[in-house]
């Protein structure tokens, strides 16, 4: 007697993976210029405008702590969870020694994180894989949120793979294309806004006499090299992700071979 094929929801289970396969892994066509340009303006607008800003930073914040649960759990160390606030700030909990390469990896991690992400989002978007790049970003927020230790984190994560999710999955592929653009210039553009706002609450504390126990003084601590020079390596990493995902971004900066399969 011939098995019946395994099925869920009266579908084929292997032919369903087998499409969502292909469509992960396919290539889409790259939007016009004029799109990828209006993409690049509304992040830049959302960056620069403070109201816009504060709200959009959880995004941020999100890919800050998810680099350093990433890092430490790469460089040895226990993961204990993320924390989220609602004023954007985060704190993410790990254990293991307190100097060494693991302790060094996992503070240097936070403020490099959102712009790395970004240019590896704007590496896949060059190479037509939109729906790919907004998939990875699912993988990555659904890690991130099995961390997360406080209601606001939960709450904050769950909205943003919400949005991500539906325009994944409902949306068209000529409005995927411009979330996904968007979304890789958010996070280069913003990735350089946090670092300049790293070093302007740095100088606010120094005047008022407190400690600073930012990422890059923790660094400062750990390596004996001053906290503004890791500001400075910090400053040059994400600029450098920003040029880089420009020239992925904008056609003809850039001739990149086709990678799609």
């Amino acid at each position: 007697m011939p098995r019946k094929p395994l099925t869920l929801a009266g579908m084929p289970v292997f032919g369903s993976m087998h499409e969502l396969w292909d469509r992960v892994s396919g290539t889409q066509p790259v939007p016009p210029a004029w799109v990828i340009a209006v993409s690049g303006a509304i992040a830049l607008l959302i960056v620069a405008d403070s109201r816009t800003w504060r709200l959009a930073r959880n995004s941020i914040t999100i890919a800050h702590e998810g680099g350093h649960a990433l890092a430490s759990v790469l460089s040895g160390r226990r993961l204990d969870g993320i924390r989220l606030h609602s004023d954007t700030s985060g704190v993410t909990y790990s254990r293991g020694k307190r100097t060494g390469p693991g302790a060094v990896l996992t503070s240097l991690a936070g403020y490099l994180s959102p712009s790395l992400l970004g240019a590896g989002a704007a590496w896949l978007l060059a190479a037509h894989h939109v729906t790919a790049m907004l998939w990875l970003l699912l993988a990555l927020l659904a890690a991130t949120f099995l961390a997360m230790r406080n209601a606001y984190g939960v709450l904050a994560v769950l909205v943003t793979t919400g949005a991500v999710l539906a325009v994944s999955w409902l949306a068209t592929s000529a409005f995927q294309a411009a979330f996904g653009y968007t979304a890789a210039w958010f996070l280069l553009i913003g990735g350089v806004r946090a670092v300049a706002e790293l070093q302007s609450q740095r100088r606010r504390r120094r005047r008022r006499g407190e400690v600073s126990t930012s990422d890059a003084d923790q660094l400062g601590r750990l390596t004996g090299v001053p906290g503004g020079a890791w500001v400075a390596f910090f400053a040059l990493v994400c600029v450098a992700a920003l040029v880089l995902g420009t020239r992925l971004l904008i056609p003809g900066l850039l001739h990149m071979p086709h990678l799609g399969g």
